[in-house]
């Protein structure tokens, strides 16, 4: 049954490493259970309860078909980033109301539906080169460490040097550091689950520390009414409305072929090719997800590279996928114990896979520059771009560029090319 259902092997998969694997991804983005109310309750008619349980059942919504579609170990929830540009973008900055947004985030989905159908997003997948691949999956380490280290307060803004470190003698850096301390030794010690013991211990650690917050144990779901279903159609064949559906379709779009494609390659989910198993099913469950969280009052749900948390306990099958869905789930009930979990006991978490996730960079071919040199600008453009799709944007462009001008050309598809001038487009027009 666990084979049909979610493509678990007992000759080659552990259930409790699977159930582990799922517990500790969604420890590590949990978070967004905290986020969005909290950034979408700016918006007049977006209770925070309401917008807490329809984060949570998007999460569900989008795991579980991640589970059984793909039968891959990916969690999805609302994306970060997309819910910035949806808030402070559409609704703040161009003075549309969220229900425009909503609207624009469910004829996304529809799009993804249909380009999948079509098998166009997983031609885009194989189009992007090896050795970007590589650069993708290292990229998408620094860019989560950085994340972690920015949550716990290790990392902070600076007016002079824009980022520097902070004050690591106290406060949630300090906790950060000890729980860093303590999940590092128990993952060098081959500890079975050591990073979710980490995480217990680090919050255990931060109640004398006055960072624990407990905020309680049960609560019953708010309302999703205010929110459900709440589309605006009088302005879908503006101009804005094209901009808006364009923007939110390139970041979800390869945001989340940059999570895929870094996690499998790290966890040795690829075959000799460098392709992705059941990718197809992975993009349709990410389109579904995107589809129904609109319609339950949320922004575009997307894979989320916290994932890889879960895939460094030893995650493989969709097994892991459904235990992140029923944590989910169990968290409408458990909202302030879960809440209870402070950034700075996911962060080591974050950091430590961001260390690993850095291992597929020496497979880069740093002895051809046309390779190394889009290579390193992938990889260092997510960190500091603060954005996976950035990093693969910009890098496909100079991969383009580079072998182009050094008369490389039977390196180059036209794939590569539609891509490069897409992106190049993109970047001029939006």
């Amino acid at each position: 049954m666990l084979n049909k259902l979610f493509g678990f092997n007992s000759k080659k998969h552990n259930v409790r490493t699977e159930i582990v694997a799922g517990i500790t991804t969604f420890l590590t983005m949990s978070y967004i259970l905290a986020v969005n109310p909290s950034m979408f309750c700016l918006l007049e008619g977006m209770p925070a309860g309401a917008v807490f349980t329809t984060t949570a059942l998007a999460a569900v919504i989008g795991t579980l078909a991640m589970a059984l579609f793909a039968k891959l170990p990916f969690g999805l929830a609302p994306g970060m980033g997309l819910n910035a540009f949806f808030v402070f973008s559409v609704c703040m900055g161009m003075g549309y109301s969220w229900q425009f947004a909503l609207t624009a985030v469910f004829i996304e989905g529809l799009i993804f539906i249909l380009l999948t159908v079509t098998n166009i997003r997983e031609a885009i997948v194989n189009a992007i080169p090896k050795n970007l691949r590589y650069a993708v999956g290292g990229g998408i380490g620094l860019f989560i460490a950085f994340i972690g280290m920015q949550n716990a307060g290790i990392i902070v803004k600076d007016d002079a040097t824009i980022v520097a470190l902070g004050d690591i003698t106290s406060g949630t850096a300090l906790l950060a550091m000890i729980g860093l301390v303590i999940t590092g030794v128990l993952y060098a010690l081959n500890v079975k689950g050591a990073m979710l013991i980490g995480i217990l211990a680090t919050t255990v650690i931060g109640i004398p520390m006055g960072i624990t917050e407990f905020k309680g144990v049960v609560s019953t779901p708010e309302s999703i009414e205010p929110i459900f279903c709440k589309f605006e159609w009088n302005n879908i064949f503006t101009l804005d409305m094209l901009v808006v559906v364009f923007t939110f379709l390139f970041i979800d779009m390869f945001d989340t072929i940059g999570t895929l494609i870094g996690v499998s390659t790290k966890a040795n989910m690829v075959d000799e090719n460098g392709r992705i198993p059941n990718l197809k099913q992975a993009f349709m469950a990410d389109a579904i997800a995107t589809t129904a969280g609109a319609f339950l009052g949320t922004s575009t749900t997307t894979t989320y590279v916290e994932s890889a948390a879960g895939v460094a306990q030893g995650g493989r099958t969709g097994l892991t996928a459904f235990s992140i869905a029923c944590c989910f789930a169990i968290a409408l009930f458990f909202s302030p114990l879960f809440l209870s979990v402070p950034a700075a006991a996911t962060a080591p978490v974050l950091i430590l896979v961001g260390m690993l996730m850095m291992e597929p960079v020496r497979n880069i071919d740093f002895d051809d520059a046309t390779e190394a040199i889009p290579s390193f600008i992938t990889l260092v453009m997510m960190p500091l771009a603060y954005s996976i799709s950035a990093g693969i944007m910009i890098g496909m462009i100079s991969y383009v560029v580079v072998n182009l001008f050094c008369g490389k050309f039977k390196k180059l598809t036209p794939a590569m090319y539609i891509l490069a001038i897409l992106f190049i487009l993109k970047y001029i027009f939006i």
